[in-house]
């Protein structure tokens, strides 16, 4: 175990973790369903922004934001969704992880809500048109989109908003406060790196649209 490292006071196994934690009540266990109902989908209708998490092979994890005007998820029936997937930087590690090992998990939020939505299943990648056609923005249509067949969906409480205050304004970080991503990529690859330019590149891409949709 990685954690054996550090530390020899680890929980190795699911009997000694219930020792720890306990069982989920019944009312949580209760609200966990196969599908979406005319109530959980609407968080999907208005989510701007989904975390898709996703496996490989051998086990290796990835989770990656995907994010659109609100409702850019496609509700197909209670038991599916379509993503749409927009321009990227080719790394392509969820769709390739999909291609691999189809199991998927999302998690939906809804800005100024704390309650998110969960959402796990199978996902397929798939290039229909027709399928594809109403998931256009500004103009373009998208070539490439992932499936996804529902096995499990409930809503997560919001505990972890509130406790970090997520959306309190007055706790919004100033984006100076952090390394440019020319900075971080300058530390990567050496001196030589122009991380001025880079960021001043990436800014002007940006403001043009460019590589959006």
């Amino acid at each position: 175990m990685v954690g054996h490292r550090l530390t020899a006071y680890t929980i190795d196994s699911e009997a000694a973790l219930r020792d720890l934690l306990g069982e989920p009540t019944a009312i949580v266990r209760a609200k966990l369903g196969d599908r979406l109902n005319h109530l959980t989908r609407r968080f999907v209708e208005c989510s701007p922004f989904v975390c898709i998490a996703t496996c490989d092979a051998e086990g290796r994890c990835d989770v990656s934001p995907r994010g659109d005007p609100a409702g850019f998820v496609r509700v197909l029936d209670e038991a599916t969704l379509l993503i749409p997937e927009r321009p990227g930087n080719r790394i392509a590690d969820t769709l390739c992880n999909i291609l691999a090992n189809g199991r998927v998990g999302l998690l939906f939020v809804v800005p100024g809500v704390g309650d998110t939505l969960r959402v796990n299943g199978r996902a397929t990648l798939v290039t229909d048109a027709d399928l594809l056609a109403p998931c256009a923005v500004e103009g373009k249509v998208p070539r490439l989109g992932i499936l996804v067949d529902i096995e499990a969906a409930f809503t997560h409480c919001s505990k972890a908003f509130l406790r970090s205050q997520l959306w309190d304004p007055a706790r919004f970080v100033d984006r100076s406060a952090l390394p440019t991503n020319g900075e971080i990529m300058k530390v990567l690859n050496g001196d030589h790196f122009d991380a001025a330019q880079y960021d001043a590149e990436r800014a002007a891409r940006y403001a043009r649209r460019e590589g959006f949709y």
